[in-house]
């Protein structure tokens, strides 16, 4: 499973239960882009998803598309059975393994952030083992 931003872009292969928000991303930027949306409505990030970007994000190469200066950065958290009712950030890919390997059904939302001017947007979501949910449920 991977969190680079290739996966973001990727077309036709997403799994089982996975949502990808490429398009109600573009209408977004298009909106602001036509002047319909004002910046502050756009870059309204949490503190808190803005410290998890600056902390434990994953750069990618892609630029912001509202203030094309910083870096996009994404954040991964986790929902699931015995996790925080705010969810678990998770930071390196034996988390993700770690929970994968754990009854019950987890999903894991992935979100674009810039840094700079907090924009964000879920970029997507899926469950973390679908074939181990599948077979929990014959």
């Amino acid at each position: 499973m991977a969190f680079r931003p290739e996966t973001i872009r990727h077309v036709g292969t997403n799994g089982p239960g996975e949502i990808d928000y490429r398009l109600a991303r573009q209408a977004l930027i298009s909106e602001f882009r036509k002047g319909r949306l004002a910046r502050h409505e756009v870059c309204d990030a949490h503190p808190e998803l803005r410290r998890a970007a600056q902390e434990c994000g994953e750069p990618t190469s892609q630029s912001c598309p509202i203030c094309e200066e910083a870096k996009v950065v994404l954040v991964s958290y986790v929902f699931g059975p015995r996790l925080p009712s705010h969810g678990r950030c998770v930071t390196s890919r034996s988390e993700v393994r770690a929970l994968a390997k754990r009854s019950g059904d987890f999903f894991c939302y992935v979100v674009e952030v810039c840094p700079a001017c907090s924009w964000n947007h879920l970029a997507r979501t899926f469950l973390l083992n679908p074939a181990r949910g599948r077979a929990a449920a014959r």
